[in-house]
């Protein structure tokens, strides 16, 4: 959402994701990333039960406003799971000076996964106003799932800071009956230099909803 699925999870949790591309939308021609965190974050939740993740993807972007990309993690919340892959695609632009949107559709794998099909896709769509992002995700596919079954929305704020720092905040609010419980999270992170320092918490009971911490590095490569 990947900038990239990670950069969202880490960034605007973020987180993530997220609607994923918009970063990818940002830089005609192509690109890579690569990003390792302490813990894989994605809606609040835990990707690889609390430990270090690395991710890494490529994206092509036209003038047009047209974007596709892929990218992978290390996920392990399934039995089998050893990884994620995603593939991305769609479009974005400005509406007119401060205002922007971003529209699209991700498929989220996990090819080793044997529990069973734990692949999933959605659509998503996002406004940018400034500093303020509005983004909703729907279900189209899953195992078991009717399209429109879940529906995440989201509201991200971003402060810019002294020393090119940032400070964003993450609101998101995950509603259905597939996946996962239906839930509010919340996030705030700061970043700087590629560097991300950031705490998210749901409202879940148990363990998923313990507030949770993570510190990022990510790089961005022109190709």
């Amino acid at each position: 959402m990947k900038k990239t699925l990670l950069n969202i999870a880490l960034t605007s949790l973020i987180a993530s994701t997220a609607i994923v591309s918009t970063q990818a939308a940002a830089v005609e021609g192509l690109s890579a990333n690569v990003a390792a965190t302490s813990n894989y974050l994605w809606r609040g939740l835990e990707q690889t039960g609390g430990k270090a993740a690395i991710s890494g993807g490529i994206d092509y972007a036209s003038d047009s406003g047209f974007y596709v990309g892929t990218w992978a993690s290390t996920a392990d919340w399934a039995d089998g799971m050893t990884y994620e892959l995603d593939f991305y695609g769609g479009f974005g632009g400005d509406i007119s000076d401060g205002i922007s949107y971003d529209v699209g559709f991700i498929y989220f794998a996990y090819p080793d996964e044997t529990s069973g099909d734990a692949g999933f896709s959605e659509v998503y769509g996002s406004v940018s106003f400034d500093t303020l992002t509005l983004g909703v995700a729907v279900l189209t596919s899953g195992e078991g799932a009717d399209a429109g079954d879940t529906i995440y929305a989201t509201a991200d704020y971003a402060i810019a800071l002294s020393n090119e720092a940032e400070l964003a905040l993450h609101l998101g609010s995950y509603t259905g009956d597939w996946l996962a419980d239906e839930s509010v999270d919340y996030g705030v992170s700061l970043s700087k230099s590629g560097f991300t320092f950031g705490a998210s918490k749901t409202d879940l009971d148990g363990g998923a909803g313990d507030l949770k911490v993570y510190v990022s590095y990510s790089v961005d490569i022109d190709l």
